[in-house]
């Protein structure tokens, strides 16, 4: 028996340890064809061959085929990999938009920021940056000229918006730190409502400052606001977690090849509150991070979850320096939510227009339950237990925001007007709506509605198969009836129209926590959310 026992092990190690020198086998001759290759391209290629774009193509190409999130940054792009983690990077703070041949505009500076102080406004054009021209670089190098080490100077030659005079403005970079808590109030009913837009670092002790403030306020229920938001560090999201559970309750846990990567996550700190009802929003665009923690909300039956699916990107990326200082973003493994299941789309290469997560047959799903017994399902993102959908946008309301009309509009409007009301009270005249209605029929958009569209399409469809002439009639007197003019179109999408034209005003004047305040009065999504939730309660 024991002989029988040896020999199984034996063979065990014997067909692993074959498996890994041919692993390694195809690894080196995979290497030696690509050295190969690039020998020859050097040698014969008809042009000369810039070889570092060539590789980062096929590289960029190589990782492309394994998933979507597994991604190498040269050393060049050492700030983008920065914010991607910190959430940090060195440069003056400030949004800007760059069309080719035009001079850099500044749209939305930061809270005190460097930009701010040196009294840049939206607006104002940068034409050059150290005294070279920006007219012929892209909003890339534009931009990459404006980051730098914080401490260092910049000087902008700028074309002031509401002036129209020039004048060289010296701007002293510093380390600009993007917060995660776009926003955070108290709402009806005592319910305290916080708005995150990421995980980077810092964010869970962002929060609890919120929620300690909330609370003084008399916060007596918590909204967590997590739509939109595309994830970002798991130890935030864990950290976030360990603000409502006990000390050592298990968030989420990982599952992977490499050593280490097999981990249970548990909270590591001291809860604020572990019976404060919490409503936690997510929809199509929260991913990740994100979904680790509504996931962890709904298994422990700590948090009502509401909104729509979320994204469906149960993989975990971990960030490894290569050579030469480059960094690699790897998929290491995939993690799994407290009940057990990962949210992991079944097939992350296809997914709806908006990136959410198809349909899924029952027959490819699993149940698994709750703390409490309730059942749950895997197979791509967190059903809500409160499903309510969200804002639909037509044609031209898309289009309006796609090609930059709105913002336009509300870059005109900052340099008409010195100031505003409030942003929790400002909002446009009738004559102010008319004048933006004015202002689109100057401007390129599709106005055509969902049905022109497809009419066109039929159009195509019945030519293509021979039979347009026998109802063309019938088709051309529903697309005279359907189409419409640009003015029209946008006064039959107002309502969907004026609240982010209004968002867009207010954040010129109070930067980026005044869409979050303006986006709160027309956010029936959240507030049907909150109805359904006190219902139950």
């Amino acid at each position: 028996m024991m002989k029988k026992i040896f020999a199984v092990i034996a063979f065990a190690v014997i067909t692993l340890a074959a498996s890994a020198q041919s692993a390694n086998f195809d690894l080196a001759k995979s290497l030696d064809v690509q050295n190969s290759i690039l020998k020859v391209l050097s040698a014969n290629y008809v042009d000369s061959v810039q070889f570092n774009k060539l590789i980062n193509t096929g590289i960029t190409a190589m990782l492309s085929s394994l998933d979507p999130y597994t991604v190498y940054y040269p050393e060049e792009e050492e700030d983008d990999v920065q914010m991607m983690t910190t959430g940090v990077y060195g440069g003056v703070g400030s949004l800007i938009k760059k069309r080719p041949g035009g001079a850099v505009l500044i749209t939305e500076p930061y809270p005190d920021s460097p930009a701010v102080k040196a009294g840049l406004q939206p607006g104002d054009s940068i034409i050059a940056i150290d005294g070279k021209s920006v007219y012929e670089e892209t909003s890339q190098q534009s931009s990459d000229r404006m980051k730098g080490q914080p401490g260092s100077k910049v000087v902008f030659k700028v074309v002031k918006g509401r002036t129209g005079q020039t004048e060289d403005v010296t701007v002293k970079r510093e380390r600009i730190h993007i917060s995660n808590i776009e926003h955070y109030c108290m709402l009806k009913d005592n319910i305290g409502y916080v708005s995150i837009t990421g995980f980077t670092a810092g964010m869970s002790a962002e929060l609890r400052k919120a929620v300690q403030e909330l609370k003084k306020q008399g916060a007596e229920r918590l909204v967590i606001d997590l739509r939109g938001n595309g994830g970002g560090l798991m130890d935030e999201a864990i950290k976030l977690m360990s603000l409502f559970v006990p000390k050592g309750t298990l968030v989420v846990s990982s599952k992977g090849r490499a050593q280490g990567t097999n981990v249970d996550y548990r909270t590591q700190a001291e809860p604020i509150d572990t019976n404060i009802p919490v409503l936690v929003m997510i929809n199509s665009g929260s991913a990740s991070a994100s979904e680790i923690v509504a996931g962890a909300f709904q298994d422990l039956d700590r948090g009502t979850i509401a909104g729509t699916r979320s994204f469906g990107k149960g993989l975990i990326q971990s960030v490894r320096p290569t050579s030469f200082n480059g960094t690699l973003k790897v998929t290491t493994g995939k993690y799994y939510t407290p009940s057990g299941r990962c949210v992991q789309a079944i097939d992350y290469s296809h997914r709806n227009e908006d990136g959410s997560v198809g349909a899924i047959p029952d027959s490819l799903t699993h149940e698994f339950k709750t703390a409490k017994g309730r059942t749950v399902k895997d197979g791509g993102g967190i059903t809500p237990d409160i499903v309510v959908d969200g804002s639909k946008y037509s044609r031209p309301t898309v289009s309006l925001v796609y090609n930059d009309v709105i913002g336009d509009y509300a870059i005109r409007y900052f340099l008409a007007h010195e100031s505003i009301a409030p942003a929790e009270e400002f909002s446009l005249t009738d004559e102010e709506w008319k004048d933006f209605v004015k202002f689109c029929e100057s401007k390129e958009f599709d106005w055509r509605s969902g049905g022109d569209a497809e009419i066109e399409k039929l159009v195509e469809a019945t030519k293509y198969d021979g039979t347009y002439e026998n109802c063309k009639a019938e088709i051309e007197a529903l697309k005279a009836k359907l189409n419409i003019g640009k003015a029209d179109a946008v006064r039959l999408a107002k309502d969907e129209i004026k609240p982010l034209l209004e968002s867009d005003i207010a954040v010129k004047y109070y930067f980026q926590k005044a869409a979050s305040i303006q986006n709160l009065r027309y956010d029936k999504q959240l507030f049907t959310s909150i109805d359904k939730w006190l219902e139950n309660k």
